[in-house]
């Protein structure tokens, strides 16, 4: 496949530039939208890559007095969100690039959303209407660029962010932290490793498979997410065995921003008890996903069997059945070199019950197909930690 045939504009649900070479008409977005002094911000290890300081470059060549803030953690915390604004604010911007990883995306989404908030962050916790307590009027534009194949934040009305004082990740939406402009340029993640490209790619097949899974009637979103795992299967391992097959790396950036538009319909266990062990050891949210998803699958057999046997037709899977699609989900986790144990990461059994009653109030956990209790959320990180599946 030629991979300069796959470029094209769509609006799915914001507006989408996609293809090699779309990073060329950041400044044009950018000024799109109203921006003339764009706040660039990602994460330090993106922000020393020569992408960066060519779009910089390319952008004040274009008469945008654009700066850059990297000041932001792997998981993003308040106190970085907080130190974003202040800069947005002294430096008297008026709009945000979004910049690389979820990270950065959702830093950058979070510095757009409070740059005129009075109210601090938690506040728009995504529980019940508390997004109207915003300033709708006060929230910049937003240009998102991803640099992985993970997230799909590009596409997203929301970011998760880590409150230290309690150790928590909290969700923070807005409809208007939807970027006004999405730039979808493969050659962005050329240069990302083996590894990242396998964590975040699991992330994506995570978002598409707990959407497919969650309950509620959303078929346009089960779509979505059915076809985002079709790429995945497909595309996956070819991206992590050569970082630069253009075709590959295309591929996989549409199936992480179908992730995220899909689950709106709704996530489940592997989320809710990512996010606990995240905030608690730092783990890399997307391999955090990659190593709870069999045990998650086992889990919810129950409420899901009748659905993984038409997927695993879907995808043509040999056999069809529900036994068949976790050993496909082993089986990609072993090839492109994903943990198999929660002990791997470093998680140990003294927070076990910790990570449960934490897990057990996500906010993702309302749509897991079977009821999520601390108690048997406890079952799965301990077949988590023993490998049992």
């Amino acid at each position: 496949m030629d991979a300069k045939t796959l470029t094209a504009n769509w609006s799915y649900p914001t507006q989408v530039r996609f293809g090699p070479g779309r990073i060329g008409e950041l400044a044009e977005a950018c000024r799109s939208v109203g921006m003339g002094r764009p706040l660039l911000v990602t994460d330090p290890g993106v922000a020393a890559l020569p992408m960066v300081a060519d779009a910089v470059g390319a952008c004040r060549e274009a008469g945008l007095a654009v700066e850059v803030f990297s000041d932001v953690k792997p998981n993003p915390v308040g106190k970085n969100v907080d130190d974003g604004v202040r800069v947005f604010r002294e430096g008297g911007h008026d709009g945000v690039i979004a910049f690389g990883g979820g990270s950065g995306l959702d830093a950058g989404k979070g510095i757009a959303f409070m740059a005129g908030q009075t109210l601090p962050i938690w506040d728009f916790e995504d529980v019940g209407d508390n997004w109207t307590r915003a300033d709708a009027g006060a929230i910049a534009p937003i240009v998102a660029v991803p640099t992985t194949a993970g997230t799909g934040s590009e596409v997203g009305r929301a970011g998760v962010f880590l409150n230290e004082d309690t150790h928590t990740k909290i969700i923070v939406f807005h409809p208007k932290m939807l970027p006004s402009v999405v730039i979808s340029d493969p050659e962005l993640t050329v240069g990302l490793p083996p590894r990242i490209t396998a964590a975040t790619g699991m992330d994506a097949l995570a978002h598409c498979l707990e959407a497919y899974c969650a309950t509620g009637f959303h078929p346009m979103a089960e779509g979505i997410a059915v076809e985002g795992m079709r790429l995945i299967k497909n595309w996956l391992p070819a991206a992590v065995a050569d970082g630069s097959n253009l075709a590959a790396r295309a591929q996989m950036m549409a199936a992480a921003s179908m992730g995220a538009v899909a689950f709106q319909k709704g996530l489940g266990a592997i989320h809710s008890l990512s996010h606990p062990v995240g905030a608690l050891y730092d783990t890399h949210h997307g391999l955090t996903n990659a190593v709870f998803m069999p045990y998650v699958l086992v889990f919810n057999r129950p409420a899901i069997e009748d659905k993984l046997i038409r997927l695993a037709a879907w995808l043509e899977l040999p056999n069809p059945s529900y036994r068949s699609f976790v050993d496909w989900v082993l089986a990609l986790r072993s090839e492109i070199g994903i943990p198999h144990t929660l002990a791997e990461l470093g998680v140990g059994r003294d927070r076990i019950e910790r990570i449960a009653e934490m897990a057990a109030v996500d906010p993702t956990a309302g749509s897991n197909p079977v009821p999520l209790t601390p108690a048997n959320l406890e079952g799965i990180l301990l077949a988590s930690l023993d490998g049992s599946v």
